[in-house]
């Protein structure tokens, strides 16, 4: 007789029987977390803080949210009003060598992650990456003229010091069937929310919460950037879609909400991308992401487009923010 195996969007979005199963595990991974946090907040673990403020932008579910576009997002506001960041992030399937690593637009992601070269093209703002947070600030604050720093994810790194901290939820799936690792997607329980000074969410918000919208732009030539094509122009044929991303059929239906057919290419989060997988036994164009496009970069061809997005957050929330930054004393 076959065994069904569920994938993890049946598993944690849907009501599947092995959830249930599951649920003894995920209560057992909550206390872990409870007994983790515990420590930090009562001096059993040390909390390092630094001398400028930092904010963290991260969830509490796994899988993309839409968190990087708003990070972009939030340096590119707080630059406008005078201040001067610095963003810090894992560096996330990086194989550096050393850690910190100071990411520049034309860094291999290879060496410091996908997430980090998309960061530093489209942030304006210096960036590093380490899988210890602490010591990517130290390293920001050692090199850079900042002021303030945003983490990119790590709110589960309670060793970083914070003064903000900033959620962001996909509006869509939400918060899944509610239940933590690995019986639901939940890294801690939906409780955490009341403790996060702000919520985001990707698409409709609900009471409390800011909405975001992503915005795609003209797709942009893998090859030459200078190429820039209205998505409307990719409607007269079909198009192969690659997403490497957490939810990668938003990526999808955005495209076919511009009226573009849609032959989807669905990768895990963060694949490493090999020349088979962008190269299709026919003309047709093939559009991206541009955390795919970065690490697609060194084999493309002329036929292969990404799209950039924006973030654009309830107007309202970046004078929330400000009225944060402006009360926040540096602290651990």
């Amino acid at each position: 007789m076959d065994v069904i195996i569920p994938t993890l969007d049946a598993l944690w979005y849907k009501k599947h029987p092995l959830s249930l199963c599951l649920a003894p595990l995920g209560w057992l991974f909550c206390l872990a977390v409870a007994v983790r946090r515990f420590a930090y907040r009562f001096g059993l673990r040390t909390v390092t803080g630094f001398p400028i403020p930092v904010i963290v932008v991260g969830n509490i579910t796994v899988g993309g949210t839409g968190k990087t576009p708003l990070v972009v997002w939030l340096a590119k506001f707080l630059t406008a009003q005078g201040y001067r960041p610095g963003i810090v992030c894992r560096g996330y399937r990086g194989k550096a060598l050393h850690w910190p690593q100071q990411v520049r637009s034309d860094a291999d992601p290879r060496t410091v992650g996908d997430e980090a070269v998309v960061l530093a093209r489209r942030a304006g703002c210096p960036v590093a990456a380490d899988p210890k947070r602490v010591a990517a600030v130290e390293a920001l604050i050692s090199y850079a003229d900042c002021n303030v720093v945003i983490s990119d994810d790590g709110m589960q790194h309670l060793a970083l010091g914070r003064q903000i901290e900033i959620a962001v939820i996909d509006g869509i799936r939400r918060n899944g069937n509610g239940r933590c690792l690995p019986a639901g997607p939940l890294r801690e329980p939906v409780a955490r929310l009341q403790e996060v000074d702000l919520i985001v969410t990707n698409g409709l918000a609900g009471r409390g919460e800011y909405p975001m919208t992503l915005i795609s732009g003209p797709a942009r030539n893998v090859c030459d950037e200078r190429q820039e094509r209205p998505l409307d122009r990719f409607r007269k044929t079909p198009v192969h879609a690659v997403a490497g991303l957490g939810h990668p059929e938003r990526f999808f239906e955005e495209l076919r909400r511009s009226g573009i057919h849609v032959v989807p290419h669905a990768f895990a989060d963060h694949h490493e991308y090999r020349p088979d997988d962008i190269a299709f036994n026919d003309r047709l164009p093939v559009m991206m992401t541009e955390k795919d496009a970065v690490k697609c970069r060194s084999f493309a061809e002329p036929r292969h487009w990404y799209v950039p997005v924006e973030a654009e957050p309830h107007s309202l929330f970046g004078e929330r923010v400000l009225r944060l930054l402006e009360g926040s004393k540096p602290h651990g």
